[in-house]
């Protein structure tokens, strides 16, 4: 696809058509430094400005590379943080382009500040108003703090650069033998894109991210009217219990999912989908993955991880900021057991129990499979707060498999006790009747009837308002 490497070009190319407005185009850099006054630096290497997408208004900037690389500088700096500042007073998202060199070095402490000042407007506005980044050159040092510092992050596929050191200056490291800026390892490794494109679908895709998200922490602008049936029974869903992705996507209105971070620990699927008109975000565990054909791809343990336990705990703290409801579809068997998990494990996981517990929003969790242990807990779990938990007839609640269970508690008696046993245990303990006799699940369900089940639990839970215990804010990161 054509691509648009000029700043003005790509606001263009982003927002509805003749609805840009500029601010600011007459502003220069001030400092005159190294005879930085005889270059030309016009808007100072920055178009900001507003305008609409699908009738939405939103903030932009894009960095210009044609003017002293696109680096920041003081007034640089200061025309970003004016939009900001004009976004958070008008409840509207913020939408960065960038390609930049970094910082300026002409301008010194100048530039260095205004480094910070970018930061403090994104702190602000955090929470406030959704943040989106895109990143089409270079985004090197501090810039690199830029794009984590908001919600959502795109990354053109070939030629963008995100990195807080360069590969060739980490120590036994090169671009040959692994190019750490690389859209690549930012998206798989680092976890910090959500999605890598060319420059025309990251366009596209950050429209349809803005259409489904509202426009600030107070204000939601993005129901639409559902045309797809209500009670649409969703034939074949529990073909999909292991790749989360297709049985989400059945789920949601006209089947459409918004998948966020879909490169990155693949054993989490995180996203939005509408149902009945409104933007829910949704998280499941997922065991596999299937191509186009229905052939299985990839394969992942059913159990949470480090990784997808933090990609979990942003999509959920990022929901509960702005409002929106949250869906889960749980299948979880345990904890992935291995070294490297093993360092993060632990406190992703009380992150992870901590925003469940922490958000205030609808929640409703859908047992579609294995429900163990502790793993199920964390997984929006009625003693987290769910406020509805259906299961699927087919599923499974309890502490552990029972041929395990069973070892357990009949250590060194014959095999056929210890199958009586199992068989007892699963009964008793782990079927998902017992769970319902104790009021852990609320509804037993069809796996087909999924679809017109949440809709009602979440029209139902519409209006629910949660008092909380007077406090700053909590301690978990």
């Amino acid at each position: 696809m054509s691509t648009t490497t000029s700043a003005s070009g790509r606001i263009a190319a982003l927002l509805d058509e003749n609805s840009f407005v500029e601010i600011g185009a007459k502003v220069t850099a001030r400092n005159t430094d190294f005879n930085l006054k005889q270059a030309k630096t016009p808007s100072d290497g920055v178009v900001t400005g507003y305008g609409v997408i699908d009738g939405n208004l939103v903030y932009v900037y894009a960095q210009d590379a044609s003017v002293l690389g696109g680096s920041v500088g003081e007034m640089h700096a200061k025309k970003i943080a004016g939009l900001y500042e004009l976004a958070v007073k008008t409840g509207a998202p913020v939408i960065g382009l960038i390609d930049s060199a970094g910082l300026r070095l002409e301008e010194a402490c100048d530039a260095l500040n205004a480094f910070g000042e970018i930061y403090a407007a994104q702190a602000a506005a955090s929470g406030v108003v959704p943040q989106i980044t895109a990143v089409f050159g270079s985004c090197g040092g501090g810039l690199a703090l830029i794009p984590t510092l908001t919600d959502f992050t795109f990354m053109e596929e070939s030629k963008a650069k995100l990195f807080v050191n360069s590969p060739n200056a980490i120590e036994g490291n090169s671009t040959a033998k692994c190019d750490t800026s690389s859209a690549k390892f930012q998206s798989e490794e680092a976890g910090i894109v959500d999605v890598v494109a060319d420059e025309a679908t990251i366009f596209a895709q950050i429209r349809e991210l803005v259409c489904m998200l509202p426009a600030n922490c107070d204000t939601d602008t993005s129901f639409v009217e559902c045309e797809d049936d209500l009670n649409r029974l969703c034939d074949g869903i529990e073909n999909a219990v292991a790749d989360t992705s297709i049985a989400i996507s059945m789920i949601a209105d006209d089947n459409a999912f918004f998948e966020t971070k879909a490169d990155y620990a693949k054993d989490m699927v995180t996203g939005f989908i509408k149902l009945n008109g409104a933007t829910v975000g949704v998280v499941a565990n997922r065991t596999a993955i299937y191509d186009e054909e229905g052939k299985e791809v990839e394969k992942f343990d059913n159990a949470l991880s480090a990784k997808g336990c933090e990609k979990a705990a942003s999509l959920v703290n990022f929901c509960d900021a702005f409002e929106i409801p949250v869906l889960t579809l749980t299948n979880v068997a345990g904890f992935k057991a291995c070294k490297c998990s093993e360092k993060k494990l632990a406190k992703a996981a009380a992150k992870l129990t901590y925003v469940f517990a922490n958000a205030t929003v609808p929640k409703v969790n859908v047992v579609i499979g294995k429900a163990y242990g502790t793993a199920y807990s964390i997984m929006n779990s009625k003693a987290l707060g769910a406020d509805m938990t259906f299961a699927w007839d087919s599923a499974s609640i309890g502490m552990m498999d029972s041929k395990l269970a069973a070892k357990i508690m009949c250590d060194g008696k014959s095999a056929d006790e210890i199958d009586a046993c199992a068989k007892d245990y699963e009964a008793l303990q782990n079927s998902i009747d017992a769970a319902a006799a104790r009021g852990y699940v609320d509804t037993i369900i069809a796996p087909a009837e999924t679809r017109k089940y949440l809709i009602g639990a979440f029209d139902m839970l519409f209006t629910k308002a949660v008092d909380t215990v007077a406090k700053k804010h909590g301690a978990v990161l």
